[in-house]
This record gives structure tokens, sequence and C-alpha cells, in this order.
């Protein structure tokens, strides 16, 4: 929270931010979360945000980008990742009805599927 107030003292229009949630706990996350939708709604302020957190990056964010290996795989509007079946399965948790376990989950099926 200290680096966004010194972000803010420079009246930015672009913070770039790099898993701001790392380390802290789930409500002050949240808290934090929070505050990032403000900046970018109320102020008008550009955040590019990476997050490892899925659902909680895209709770916040209008456009999304999904990179593996380097290479964008996907990029839509939030609403749009969010339901996207891919998605949910490898990155929300959500249940494929063929997933008998982890292993099924390799990268070249992912891309494959996704090009």
């Amino acid at each position: 929270m200290l680096a966004i107030g010194r972000a803010l003292m420079a009246w930015p229009r672009l913070i770039l931010m790099d898993e701001p949630s790392m380390g802290l706990s789930p409500l002050l996350a949240q808290e934090v979360f929070g505050i990032i939708r403000k900046l970018n709604r109320e102020l008008g302020i550009t955040i590019l945000l990476v997050e490892q957190n899925a659902r909680m990056a895209l709770s916040v964010a209008s456009y999304g980008y999904i990179m593996e290996q380097g290479k964008v795989v996907l990029d839509r509007e939030d609403a749009a990742l969010i339901e996207s079946e891919d998605v949910k399965e490898f990155y929300l948790g959500g249940h494929g009805a063929d997933r008998k376990s982890f292993r099924n989950l390799k990268s070249y099926k992912r891309r494959k599927r996704w090009l």
C-alpha cells in the first residue's frame, strides 16, 4: 500500500503492478484490490496488473491477457475470460467433464486448444 501511495504522488496516468497481493492475508488482498478498482474507475488511472490470483485479478480487470511461456495465448474482455471454459478449467478451478487428474492438464494441450 505504501508503494501505491508513493506512485500516486506523481499523478500518474499509468501504474504497473506486479503481484500486489503477494504475501498478504486474503482480507488485506481484497482491500488492496478494492483500492486498485477505485484508482482505475474513479481517478481514471490505467493499471497494468500482473497477478497469479486469476479470480481476483479478473474481478477488477476490464480486459485481460493470458500468457503461457512468454506468449499471449488468449485476450478478451474480463467477462468473456471469466466465462471461457478453458480459463475456468485451467485457472479458476472449474471442473471439466473428462478431467480425472492433474496429469491430464499438460501445457501442449492448452496451446493446441487456444490456437
